[in-house]
């Protein structure tokens, strides 16, 4: 494999160790992790107990290791699983931060973790305090006048949104049928709108990857009930005119709905309510550092102007005339409860203890560290990429794949090779609106060390696709399993696990063909 890596630099993270054996290669007769009194008593014939239930095939042997063994094995084995224990992810759009161990800490108190949802709520003040607080922090942070902490992750709350302006119009008279959304949406919104019964109106962005504002004029009318908008957009780009785009909009009863995913953009700096618009998600596992993806779940509470607040799911949290806290279910004109009880509780515990342990000043800056790391990555690989939108950067970059595929080497492939590494690629093919687009987005929790051994892997990369193209359209090389057919796997997928050969040299190859 030597001859494979010429050329490339001296510094390759190790973030990942792909070279572990099967602990069936490591198994030898005899070794234990254990040691047992000798028997007192007859041995049992497993055979009679069991009968036909008895494995007779070679995999009813278990492999025979040391405790030793089996704890490095497993604990290697772990960081197969990429994390950001380990390292940075460089996904655009997903807002892959750092998730403090503080924050850990507090939703484990006994107090918070054991408290049951049936707890009457004299005995769940503390619970939801924390749920008022957090809605409070939410409230202000958006510049919007109330919210509902129910919804479950950020599509989740997109579709409790839209909900809202479904109720809204058809409590004026008018249930209107039309939903706008950008071509750099991302494709939840399409699918919400869908979901919620409404019809899909693309809208086109312009040279500089906003909405087109003329555009905009000619297709809002009376049928059409919201635009939903994600700002920054999925190009890392502030919509410079918001206040413009808000303006059509209400201007024709209609809403503006944002999608909040980026806003690890803004927060602190500015604040969606100021600049117009009528309700929006927030993801508390993005710009507020709760767990993300298999360590979820996630969180995406949704906030609104004073003229939805009527149609907010139930239960919202409430101060009774005592001062202390309920939850008021009479809602005559509330959607509906969208979630089981008040939401994903931990979620809320996480994201509050971010919130009180950076305060304003701290919630700015990670902003702005955000955007000045997405900036140096910009700077330092302009050139090396092509950067289809000259447009300021926030807080992520999109690179295109443009210059790398004249060799045939597309995103895809780069993104791969990455993996050789030692990093999760960056988010490949999205947005759209870019052809091999290359999104990255390294958040406020690298340094400028880590920002370099990114940055040294993808020049070094693109080093390979001119010099040897097909080092870089057969990665990953450093595998234990390297490039799948996924053509075939999204295609023909095999859903039903077969158990492999007891032969341990065709585990691998058996395994890979079934799953």
């Amino acid at each position: 494999m030597a001859d494979k890596f010429v050329g490339t630099p001296i510094k390759v993270t190790t973030h990942v160790n792909q070279n572990e054996d099967l602990i069936f290669e490591k198994s030898s007769a005899g070794k234990k992790g254990y040691r047992l009194a000798q028997l007192d008593v007859p041995a049992i014939d497993v055979a009679s107990l069991l009968g036909d239930a008895v494995r007779t095939d070679d995999l009813g042997a278990m492999p025979e290791l040391s405790e030793i063994e089996i704890i490095r094995h497993f604990t290697r084995l772990s960081t197969w699983n990429y994390a950001i224990d380990l390292g940075m992810y460089p996904l655009g759009s997903c807002t892959m931060k750092y998730n403090p161990r503080i924050n850990e800490t507090v939703a484990r108190l006994e107090g918070l973790s054991e408290a049951h949802p049936y707890q009457p709520e004299a005995l769940s003040q503390g619970a939801l305090g924390i749920m008022k607080l957090l809605s409070d922090c939410l409230i202000e942070i958006t510049g919007m006048d109330t919210i509902t902490l129910q919804p479950a992750a950020g599509a989740h709350g997109e579709f409790t949104g839209i909900l809202l302006a479904k109720a809204y119009h058809q409590a004026q008279g008018n249930a209107r049928k039309r939903i706008l959304i950008p071509d750099s949406a991302h494709g939840t919104n399409p699918a919400t709108a869908a979901m919620c019964g409404y019809e899909i109106a693309n809208l086109k962005s312009n040279a500089m990857g906003m909405v087109d504002l003329g555009e905009l004029e000619r297709m809002v009318d009376g049928d059409v009930a919201a635009l939903m908008l994600t700002n920054p957009s999925t190009i890392g780009v502030f919509e410079s005119e918001i206040h413009k785009i808000a303006d059509i909009l209400h201007a024709k009863g209609a809403l503006l709905y944002m999608d909040g995913a980026n806003m690890n953009a803004l927060c602190g700096k500015t604040r969606p309510g100021d600049f117009g618009v009528d309700v929006m998600h927030l993801n508390l596992h993005k710009t507020f550092s709760t767990p993300h993806g298999g360590g979820g779940p996630g969180s995406g509470p949704v906030a609104c102007k004073k003229i939805l607040e009527p149609y907010l799911p139930t239960p919202v949290v409430k101060t009774n005339a005592d001062g202390s806290l309920g939850l008021d279910y009479n809602r005559p004109d509330s959607v509906g409860r969208v979630r089981a009880w008040y939401g994903n509780f931990g979620m809320f515990i996480r994201a509050l203890a971010y919130i009180l342990a950076n305060g304003p000043d701290g919630l700015r800056q990670t902003t702005e560290d955000a955007v000045l790391n997405a900036n140096y990555i910009r700077a330092k690989l302009e050139g090396t990429f092509e950067l289809p939108y000259k447009t300021r950067s926030l807080h992520e970059v999109v690179f295109s794949d443009k210059l790398q595929a004249k060799n045939g080497v597309k995103t895809g492939d780069m993104g791969k090779r990455l993996i050789d590494y030692g990093f999760h690629a960056y988010t490949v093919s999205f947005p759209l609106v870019v052809a091999g687009a290359m999104m990255i987005e390294p958040t406020e929790s690298e340094s400028r060390e880590e920002l370099d051994l990114l940055i040294d892997a993808l020049k070094q990369i693109a080093r390979e696709a001119e010099e040897n193209p097909e080092l870089v359209q057969q990665a990953p090389h450093t595998t234990r399993l390297q490039r799948l057919d996924e053509t075939t796997a999204a295609r023909k997928p095999i859903l039903r696990w077969k158990a492999p050969v007891a032969k341990t040299e065709l585990m691998v190859d058996t395994a890979a063909k079934e799953w």
